[in-house]
């Protein structure tokens, strides 16, 4: 007698296909991408380049993300979002092959090294909005929280993984070979992410709420993104945290290691508590759903500072890497409480743009703190500039909890309402979403 015995995966009732798709090429990228900054560090260093030049071909990367990434958001939200994360994928696909190519062949010189690094740079201001606003209009209200903990495990995970292995593929075959990958990963994502499947009602939808041309739906997402004290205060917060922070990681850690801690090796241990920390992080917030969701995250923000205070005061490398442990914990509960309240407050067809302007002021600040770090380093004293960036984290996160809207902005299912994922994996929403106050305004 046979017996029926059903191989198929079984998925939870909240991880649509949609939802799938995207966790399982941002893990594909995840690992590819995390292993290229190693590799393009290496590369320029095997051009006959130094320091200097591997700053230059980072800020080559940077700066087009900045200036195009608003641009990016608009066209996010005014065609088919899965598109234009195709589109980008393909472009950092050919980005990354030629840099590859050039590599392996001996070839590569610094300026092709930019330019290449500035076209990668342009893929992902495109992409960062589109995959937010796309990742943020495939799961409900109810089920937000643990698939957002979900999708950036599976991130963080890819992230540790990749600069592990781009590490040991580094020293076996060298940089080129890891670019190869790199490419290999954005085209399998492509592939991916040409399956999504989006709702011709749902574009329609979109497409009747947006404002007239590009330059409209650039003023109508800064209206969008401008009317939300939590919002803006948030997003200014974090122009100035993640450029300290970025400062005292990529500048200072090296620096205070080399002098105190015996070198690359133990930085690279803490570096890796951090990356644990984040993944027990995400642990967490599988479980943990807290009620005022803006008000835990941005507490989470305090211990940011641990890092910085830790290398200031030199400690030993094991309360070095528990600080750094506690740092990365609490950036994945801010991580996921932000996912959650942008999910729950920003109107679905804005989702982009309001991304948009998130990304541009995380992000406009970082090259100038790494270029200041080395003034700032000079002016104060190594341990006074990491005291600073400690000391810049505290004051800012309490600034913002002066904001009443932070302290009080409640998870939606304890306010009723909320979002539902129509066919096609986008939300369809059953009261006005957005505003100021507790969120519960109508739409701007």
């Amino acid at each position: 007698m046979k017996r029926d015995v059903s191989h198929r995966l079984h998925f939870p009732d909240w991880a649509s296909r949609n939802f799938r798709l995207l966790a399982a090429s941002a893990f594909v990228t995840g690992l590819g991408a995390s292993g290229a900054v190693v590799a393009s560090a290496f590369a320029v260093l095997q051009a006959g380049g130094g320091g200097t030049e591997i700053g230059l071909v980072a800020a080559a990367r940077t700066v087009p993300l900045v200036v195009f990434l608003l641009i990016g958001g608009a066209v996010a939200d005014r065609l088919p979002r899965h598109r234009v994360m195709v589109a980008a994928n393909c472009l950092n696909t050919v980005s990354q092959g030629l840099f590859a190519v050039l590599v392996l062949t001996g070839r590569a010189e610094i300026w092709h090294m930019a330019v290449l690094s500035a076209l990668g740079g342009t893929g992902q201001a495109f992409f960062a909005p589109a995959n937010e606003g796309m990742l943020l209009s495939t799961v409900d209200s109810a089920h937000a929280a643990r698939a957002f903990a979900v999708f950036r495990l599976g991130v963080n995970g890819a992230n540790v993984g990749g600069a592990a292995l781009a590490g040991a593929l580094v020293a076996l075959a060298g940089p080129g070979w890891v670019l190869a990958v790199d490419a290999a990963c954005f085209a399998v994502a492509a592939g991916l992410r040409s399956l999504l499947r989006v709702s011709p009602a749902a574009l329609r939808d979109r497409a009747e709420r947006r404002g007239g041309g590009l330059l409209g739906d650039l003023r109508d997402g800064w209206r969008e993104f401008a009317s939300r004290r939590w919002l803006w205060g948030i997003v200014v917060q974090f122009s100035v945290v993640n450029a300290v922070i970025t400062a005292a990681d990529a500048v200072y850690g090296p620096l205070v290691a080399r002098e105190h801690l015996g070198g690359a090796g133990p930085w690279g241990a803490a570096l890796a508590a951090f990356g644990a920390g984040n993944l027990l992080g995400g642990l967490l917030m599988l479980r943990w759903r807290p009620r005022r969701i803006l008000l835990a995250g941005v507490l989470c923000v305090f211990p940011f500072s641990l890092p910085a205070a830790a290398l200031a005061l030199a400690v030993p490398v094991p309360l070095l890497a528990c600080a750094m442990l506690v740092a990365g914990m609490s950036i994945e509960v801010f991580g996921v409480a932000w996912m959650m309240a942008l999910h729950q407050e920003i109107p679905e067809d804005k989702l982009s743009r309001v991304a948009a302007y998130d990304w541009f002021g995380s992000v406009s600040m970082m090259p100038i703190g790494t270029a200041l770090a080395g003034p700032a380093a000079d002016a104060f004293g190594l341990y006074g500039a990491l005291w600073g960036c400690a000391g810049l984290t505290v004051l800012l996160t309490g600034a913002v909890l002066t904001v009443p809207e932070v302290r009080r902005l409640r998870r939606v299912d304890d306010r009723g309402g909320g979002r539902t994922v129509a066919q096609g994996g986008q939300p369809t929403p059953k009261e006005p979403s957005g505003g100021i106050g507790e969120g519960t305004a109508s739409l701007s």
